[in-house]
């Protein structure tokens, strides 16, 4: 398979699943009083432009848009929804975000790794600004914590 492809695939999951969840914690949080509900607006919108520009990059070089399974999306939706019930504090929610920014990062920094020696520089400069996008957030959220 092609690296670049590969890589920007799993761009592609990756941000779909963060648009997916943060907007699943925007729900569940609509009608409280959270103060973390503007970092998580804006985090969300961030993915939205990594989401898009990937689907954008897959296009052009004739790749495949694959979406996350169902099932994951379904235990996701279903996770964040138990989780806020059992604790909507912003701490909580905060701890939630960071703990799912760092799966992201990891295998973001694992495939980068992986596969820095054989794609195109402009595909690896974009997914490095994705995984800074992600160690930035973290650092957003802590102060929640």
């Amino acid at each position: 398979m092609n690296e670049n492809l590969e890589l920007l695939g799993y761009i592609y999951k990756s941000s779909s699943m963060g648009v997916s969840s943060l907007t699943d914690i925007l729900k569940e949080i609509d009608e409280k009083e959270n103060k973390i509900k503007k970092d998580i607006s804006d985090e969300l919108s961030v993915y939205e432009k990594y989401n898009k520009k990937c689907k954008e990059l897959l296009k052009k070089n004739k790749g495949k848009i694959e979406d996350n399974k169902i099932m994951t999306k379904i235990m996701s939706k279903q996770g964040i929804k138990m989780e806020v019930r059992k604790d909507n504090s912003d701490a909580a929610i905060a701890h939630m975000i960071i703990e799912g920014l760092t799966m992201g990062l990891v295998d973001i920094e694992s495939n980068i790794k992986n596969m820095s020696d054989v794609v195109d520089n402009k595909i690896l400069k974009f997914s490095k600004d994705y995984l800074k996008f992600h160690q930035d957030e973290i650092e957003k959220m802590k102060k929640y914590l």
